[in-house]
């Protein structure tokens, strides 16, 4: 009996740590912010999600993730949101609520889920960096093209912090680029990074003979990485790198 009353014990107290334990993490990954077109999450302290939605015929809405880093009153953004309208309401949140700077936008490749509402941060004076490449082909489809370029690596200043961009081949597109906010341990890898269980999806600018090699040079830059976020879906940790790989692995 006693060893009966000892095996539930033991489970209750398992279950209710794991239920602390999601709670704990549902009040870390906070929505902060939501509209029709925008939704902002805080992941931590320092880290930010922005959520836009993106209408395609192949699709249909999409959401778009974004990453917001920030280190004393600056940020720095990945990705646009989708659209203008979108646009005006992370810059106006980030300036109202945050109360911080927006130093740098810096879109992650040259498609629309990552630039279409670039035209709002130049509006508002905001610089915005990207790959050379990505400003080759903006230009080429006549997409909103980035002021700054840089060749394969790039250090924003955040705050006390930087932020780290860097080119580590093609995948998805071949300008895509990487983000990573070392304070936190986070990157965001927009659409070179899959979600787990994700397909393919729109490969019309793909190199999937290269995708997986690209990744592991991603995986092996940071292997302390902590938090993981996709162009499209559900955040993770490295799960999210190893899945990636291993879908174009056979390509």
């Amino acid at each position: 009996m006693k060893t009966l009353l000892r095996i539930l014990f033991l489970f209750l107290a398992t279950l209710t740590v794991s239920c602390n334990s999601q709670k704990s993490t549902a009040e870390k990954n906070k929505v902060v912010y939501k509209s029709d077109d925008l939704v902002i999450i805080k992941l931590s302290e320092n880290l930010y999600q922005h959520i836009s939605f993106l209408n395609t015929d192949s699709f249909g809405r999409v959401e778009c993730n974004g990453m917001i880093a920030k280190d004393g009153n600056e940020t720095v953004v990945f990705d646009t949101p989708s659209d203008d309208k979108s646009s005006a309401e992370l810059i106006a949140w980030i300036k109202n609520d945050l109360h911080a700077k927006i130093n740098a936008v810096v879109p992650t490749h040259f498609h629309g889920d990552c630039l279409a509402g670039l035209k709002e941060f130049n509006k508002n004076n905001i610089p915005s960096y990207a790959n050379n490449k990505t400003i080759e082909l903006a230009k080429a489809t006549g997409a909103n093209v980035p002021n700054h370029g840089f060749d394969n690596k790039l250090a924003l200043d955040v705050g006390s912090q930087k932020v780290y961009v860097t080119f580590f081949g093609e995948g998805h597109t071949k300008d895509n680029v990487v983000g990573y906010f070392p304070k936190e341990k986070a990157m965001f890898g927009g659409c070179l990074i899959k979600e787990v269980d994700a397909t393919e999806g729109y490969l019309g600018d793909a190199n999937v003979q290269a995708w997986s090699a690209t990744v592991e040079k991603v995986k092996a830059q940071y292997p302390d990485v902590k938090t993981v976020i996709p162009g499209h879906g559900v955040i993770g940790g490295t799960e999210l790198l190893d899945y990636t790989i291993k879908l174009f692995k056979n390509n």
